[in-house]
């Protein structure tokens, strides 16, 4: 796992994998950390990177009941955009999309960024009026976002089908050119590598069973190796953050299902963008020459990591419409993720009642995109307890006050 130099691949094909050089460290558990963050997936390690970088906090601990990325960070088509409706979604994925393209510079790890651009597929009345508002919305904040007409989307993609009648004809399409698609697993080991080198200790195949409280505040975790101290603890998981977060008596306004995804045999290059059919289906082509496939999420509510055959159905009927040349594609593997859904499918990036306990959940479809803001702004929120213009919308407290983010463009909307 990591980077190595030539010289190190040398010896480790002479000396066996003893010799290899460890991209991070897992040193022995302490009683008592400054912090522990739980979930050692995109969004843990970029908070812990970004606490020991811009904060000095270098006694942090980041747990995880598996293995380094193997949660929704390893499950996951790798989308990035910016191409939201809400104000405080735009902003956030903007910025986001700065730090991405600065990112294997900043870690010294290639996470293998590639600005692509991404083509939406418009294929209702109502979703065409939908996009005339994002596009001033957008347009209003900076995002470069673009209606365009079939011809024009079909000359960017040449395999799209639009001679035969279709049950829902393409009216028209969005250009979003800054979109792009990096390394999953490259972003995780990234960060980790980053994050040891400045003193953080990452511990897998530790589960976190509960979190503890004292006199009303946080005092630490208790895992299956026993109990750890601390006087912050921030979950960043997906799939059980409302599970940890009841063991505190929190209770979070977050549903989980199963979201789905599959990845076709290795092709010749034919799809240079991301294709979205918002809701029905999206897919991009891998430096591999793999098609990575998915679409809408599971409709039943669930915490297990596969999917169900009616959705693989669904999903594969509307690809060989849109794209017919595909029919005879075979499919290598299939996985799902665990999706954390608020009912505003907005994040919470936010301080809770409990005194010490963050969270950042709830994301949705959105959490790989969001990981180099949200664990920049994540770390900054512990650090100094206060959340910044960027996160301030994504409140728990939103919920309370009445004031939902109703945000109508993330690929998990089941609309």
């Amino acid at each position: 796992m990591g980077a190595y130099s030539f010289v190190d691949l040398l010896r480790h094909a002479f000396l066996g994998p003893d010799a290899a050089k460890r991209a991070w460290q897992e040193r022995p558990l302490k009683d008592r950390y400054d912090a522990i963050i739980v979930g050692a997936g995109g969004h843990g390690l970029a908070t812990a990177y970004n606490l020991a970088a811009r904060h000095g906090m270098r006694d942090v601990l980041v747990l995880d009941k598996g293995w380094l990325g193997g949660g929704n960070t390893g499950r996951n088509t790798v989308t990035i955009r910016a191409n939201y409706l809400r104000e405080e979604s735009i902003r956030f994925h903007a910025e986001g999309l700065k730090l991405w393209r600065e990112l294997s510079g900043v870690l010294g790890y290639n996470v293998m960024f590639s600005e692509r651009g991404q083509l939406d597929l418009i294929q209702t009345w109502a979703k065409l009026r939908d996009v005339k508002r994002r596009q001033s919305t957008l347009r209003l904040a900076g995002v470069p976002f673009d209606i365009v007409s079939p011809a024009e989307a079909k000359a960017r993609v040449p395999i799209l089908d639009l001679d035969e009648p279709k049950r829902l004809p393409v009216l028209a399409a969005t250009w979003h050119p800054t979109a792009g698609i990096a390394r999953h697993d490259a972003v995780a080991w990234g960060y980790a590598r980053a994050a040891s080198a400045l003193g953080v200790n990452i511990v897998q195949n530790c589960e976190v069973r509960s979190i503890t409280r004292a006199g009303g505040k946080v005092a630490g975790v208790e895992t299956a190796r026993g109990r750890i101290a601390a006087d912050k603890v921030a979950l960043a998981v997906s799939g059980h953050a409302s599970v940890l977060a009841a063991t505190a008596d929190l209770r979070l306004p977050i549903e989980t299902v199963p979201l789905q995804a599959f990845v076709s045999e290795p092709l010749k290059p034919i799809l240079s963008c991301i294709v979205n059919s918002p809701a029905q289906v999206y897919l991009c082509q891998s430096d591999k020459g793999e098609l990575v496939i998915g679409g809408g999420s599971d409709p039943v509510p669930s915490y297990v990591q596969r999917g169900d055959f009616t959705t693989i159905e669904r999903v594969t009927a509307h690809l060989v419409e849109l794209f017919p040349i595909l029919g005879r594609v075979r499919m290598l593997r299939q996985w799902a993720g665990a999706i954390d859904l608020c009912h505003d499918t907005s994040p919470i990036v936010s301080k809770t009642p409990v005194e010490g306990l963050y969270i950042d959940a709830g994301w949705g479809s959105g959490g790989f995109k969001a990981i180099p803001a949200a664990g920049r702004e994540f770390a900054d929120l512990i650090a100094k307890d206060m959340p910044s213009d960027l996160i301030g919308g994504f409140a728990l407290s939103r919920f309370e006050r009445g004031r939902p983010l109703y945000e109508t463009a993330g690929a998990s909307n089941r609309d």
